[in-house]
């Protein structure tokens, strides 16, 4: 699966966005970098999915836009004006020329999924590599109104029971991609969260 960062030139703050361009070319969330559909325009004609990981403002400000551009079929947990499929927990999507299996991971938000196959897993921002409060696993925040930690904490864990030991591909909605023990990262951030202090220092 070739996967593309097309976020990555924003100078605003989006969640990261991936392109799998290969087989069924999908777009892991729409992230909020108005230069989105110009970026995918670059490594494709035509778009076939949109797959919402969760639908905070950072991850769907620019869905309106890529619809209007390619017309995919979009793929969501929660009810959205512009959803064509509905997603639950155990289903699977095919994101570029793999298949993964949807595990429903609340916490960070009441919506959120995440996306795990073989070889990769989509977290969205239940659990990061780096993100400015921990270099090598974290786990999203959990400190606004309609956030969970104790939530957070019980979806990295089944997060871990259903994710093989074989994925090494690590596609987060913030921080950089990371490559290899993806297992361990997991399983530092759960760590972490269950320690329950503040994700930012003076939170």
């Amino acid at each position: 699966m070739d996967v593309v960062h097309v976020t990555r030139a924003a100078e605003t703050f989006t969640c990261n966005a991936y392109l799998a361009a290969d087989g069924h070319s999908t777009l892991v969330d729409a992230g909020a970098y108005d230069g989105v559909v110009d970026e995918l325009r670059r490594h494709v004609d035509d778009l076939d999915a949109v797959v919402l990981t969760h639908q905070h403002g950072d991850h769907v400000e620019q869905l309106d836009a890529v619809v209007d551009a390619f017309d995919p079929a979009v793929y969501a947990f929660a009810d959205h004006p512009l959803r064509t499929h509905e997603l639950a927990d155990g289903d699977t999507v095919t994101v570029g020329s793999d298949d993964f299996e949807v595990v429903f991971t609340p916490g960070h938000a009441p919506d959120h999924v995440s996306l795990v196959s073989e070889t990769a897993l989509f977290s969205g921002d239940v659990v990061v590599h780096d993100d400015g409060a921990f270099d090598d696993g974290s786990f999203g925040r959990t400190d606004y109104p309609g956030q969970s930690r104790e939530r957070l904490i019980g979806s990295v864990r089944e997060l871990l029971t259903r994710m093989p030991d074989s994925v090494e591909h690590m596609y987060a909605g913030h921080g950089e991609v990371f490559h290899g023990d993806v297992r361990s990262v997991v399983e530092r951030a759960l760590e972490r969260a269950e320690r329950r202090e503040p994700k930012y220092p003076g939170e």
